[in-house]
């Protein structure tokens, strides 16, 4: 019996912005997106993470925020009340985005750390347009990818523990695009890492 052709996988580096610790009750204000790579059976390519970006601001979905989570980003929510994105439309587009970028391969959403992004992108799909281009499995954590070529516990994994030739060159700023192209570098990176040298 012949293998199962698998497709190829395409990373796509994902920040957000938002108001609060969980969607729902609290909003998603930002959201920015990198393309970082492609892994097929000859392995890792990396792509220009300026090359394919998306940036959408969404208008908040409740009146709830926690202040030290919205001064994070520095976002405005009166301004995202008034000119913000629905957030319907901003993640139509975005599917509408990831199906373009990832035509013949699987997308795969990737960010550092990836549960928080994850779990508001995955709610923010769902729930304003039914469904999901990453499935509802396709999220690599950076953090974890780190922690497993290191060979350290998860908690002892930080930017601040990993080899400086790692790191992207960029500033961490709190935009939803900048940090998401900042870590499609961190993520082709670590993709072509081979761990840390014996002593």
């Amino acid at each position: 019996m012949a293998p199962r052709r698998v497709r190829p996988s395409l990373y796509i580096s994902v920040d957000i912005e938002a108001d609060g610790p969980i969607p729902g009750p609290y909003s998603m204000l930002s959201l920015g997106a990198s393309v970082a790579g492609t892994q097929d059976a000859e392995g890792f390519r990396a792509a220009d993470p300026e090359e394919r970006t998306f940036y959408r601001e969404l208008r908040p979905i409740s009146e709830e925020f926690v202040p030290e989570a919205l001064a994070v980003s520095g976002l405005d929510r009166d301004r995202l009340g008034a000119e913000g994105a629905e957030p319907v439309r901003a993640m139509r587009e975005f599917t509408d985005w990831v199906c373009e970028v990832g035509a013949g391969a699987q997308p795969v959403m990737c960010g550092y750390p990836a549960p928080y992004d994850w779990t508001f992108l995955y709610w923010y799909l769902i729930r304003f347009t039914g469904s999901s281009p990453f499935g509802h499995s396709g999220c690599l954590d950076m953090k974890t990818l780190y922690a497993t070529k290191a060979g350290l516990p998860l908690r002892a994994a930080a930017k601040g523990t990993m080899p400086r030739e790692l790191l992207s060159r960029r500033r961490h700023t709190h935009h939803a695009l900048d940090d998401a192209i900042e870590q499609a570098e961190l993520f082709a990176n670590l993709m072509a890492w081979p761990g840390p040298s014996l002593p």
